[in-house]
């Protein structure tokens, strides 16, 4: 409507005013309601393309949406794996800091496994003790082997050796059982230090490997304990926060509650139609009107531009894409930021805003090398985002009326 008013000053009203006073054609004789079209011709249709070609120019290198939003993210508040809650720390709609426990699980069974695990660690080094003992009594035993077979032994020469000087003085089978207790001895000081040596390898390697595998069992046990309490990832508000001590939790069917993290930025993020993709670049200025800020106009600056569009995005499925089932042309986002800080800080996350941009050619006007027609088609099209700004201040002037008033709230 603006954009017709506006043509309408330079097309039809310069008409109507050479009919009127040059022909001297008279409202409600030769112009009448039937007549306007024939009369008026020239002007309408001037008007008429005038007004689309505006229409044109406008939407196209000031692009403008409905669709900017102050997004956010949400943290769903789950276990790892189903427990009954036994404790509640919190309640809903609290703020709570990073690292503050919200509640806590039954813990029977984790305590259990941790209380084992330490009995474990205990049982092992009891038995690394015994085993320093153990050693002991096998050099001992290691001692009494030697001094056995020592004893055979020279037992065993002096009888040779009286033989030896007088034969038929001792009998040969006396001689053969000294032989046999030698080997006998022999084989039991070989006993004794493959005691000594099983016993030594169990304390310097079996024992300490056990008790390492007990300590990664502690270690374990623990952690499973500590996920039973369960904290704040971040700072934030907790929101749809029911739980009560006898509840079931289930990460799959049912989490505990959603937390709201404080915000982390003020900007929007908008998306503009594709066809606007070649005018929308990082740096352009624009202009945002907010729900929750009625009456305000506050300016923005483009951060970043999304160089892919979401519609496009392919899963890999079982089946083909069929190329027609990705619906609709999507958007182009746009990541916009207050052009001086703080202007946002008072729009509630998730505030819907309309938004636009100006294309800005002040760089390209200084080129002294631009011919007379580009520099006046590049004139016109900053001067007539002068029109996109009118009309995001009549929508601004008139949110809370068609809210409040026309929209039945």
């Amino acid at each position: 409507m603006l954009e017709l008013l506006l043509c309408s000053t330079f097309t039809i009203l310069p008409d109507f005013l050479y009919r009127r006073f040059v022909q001297d054609r008279r409202l409600g004789r030769e112009i009448t309601l039937f007549t306007v079209w024939y009369e008026l011709r020239w002007g309408i249709t001037l008007c008429l393309i005038l007004t689309v070609s505006l229409i044109t120019a406008v939407f196209y290198f000031h692009p403008s949406t409905k669709s900017a939003s102050s997004v956010f993210r949400t943290v769903t508040l789950m276990t790892e794996g189903i427990g009954r809650v036994a404790e509640t720390f919190v309640e809903i709609n609290e703020r709570v800091v990073e690292g503050q426990p919200l509640f806590r699980l039954d813990s029977t069974a984790q305590e259990a496994k941790v209380v084992t695990a330490k009995r474990k660690i205990a049982e092992i080094e009891a038995a690394m003790v015994t085993a320093k003992s153990q050693l002991a009594e096998a050099e001992g035993r290691i001692v009494q082997a030697r001094g056995a077979l020592a004893q055979a032994s020279d037992e065993l020469a002096r009888r040779m050796e009286v033989q030896g000087r007088s034969p038929g003085s001792i009998a040969e089978a006396e001689v053969e059982r000294m032989r046999v207790q030698v080997d006998t001895a022999q084989g039991a000081l070989d006993a004794a230090l493959a005691s000594r040596d099983a016993i030594a390898s169990q304390r310097e390697f079996q024992l300490p490997a056990e008790k390492a595998t007990a300590e990664a069992a502690l270690a374990e046990a623990e952690v499973a304990l500590s996920k039973t309490l369960v904290v704040a990832g971040t700072h934030g508000m907790l929101q749809q926060f029911a739980l009560r001590p006898g509840d079931i939790v289930n990460p799959m069917l049912r989490p505990a509650g959603i937390l709201v993290p404080e915000r982390p930025t003020t900007g929007l993020l908008a998306g503009f139609g594709q066809i606007e993709s070649q005018v929308i670049k990082k740096g352009m200025i624009g202009e945002v009107a907010c729900l929750a800020k009625p009456w305000q106009i506050v300016p923005m600056v483009v951060t970043e531009v999304q160089p892919v569009i979401a519609s496009g995005q392919v899963k890999p499925t079982e089946t083909l894409l069929d190329i027609r089932q990705l619906g609709h042309p999507g958007s182009i986002s746009v990541i916009m930021e207050p052009l001086y800080a703080g202007q946002l800080d008072s729009l509630p996350m998730g505030g819907s805003c309309i938004a636009n941009l100006y294309t800005n050619n002040h760089e390209a006007l200084q080129d002294p090398d631009i011919g007379f027609w580009h520099a006046l088609g590049l004139h016109a099209i900053d001067t007539v985002g002068l029109v996109h700004a009118i009309i995001l201040r009549i929508q601004a002037l008139l949110i809370p009326f068609q809210v409040l008033v026309f929209g039945g709230h």
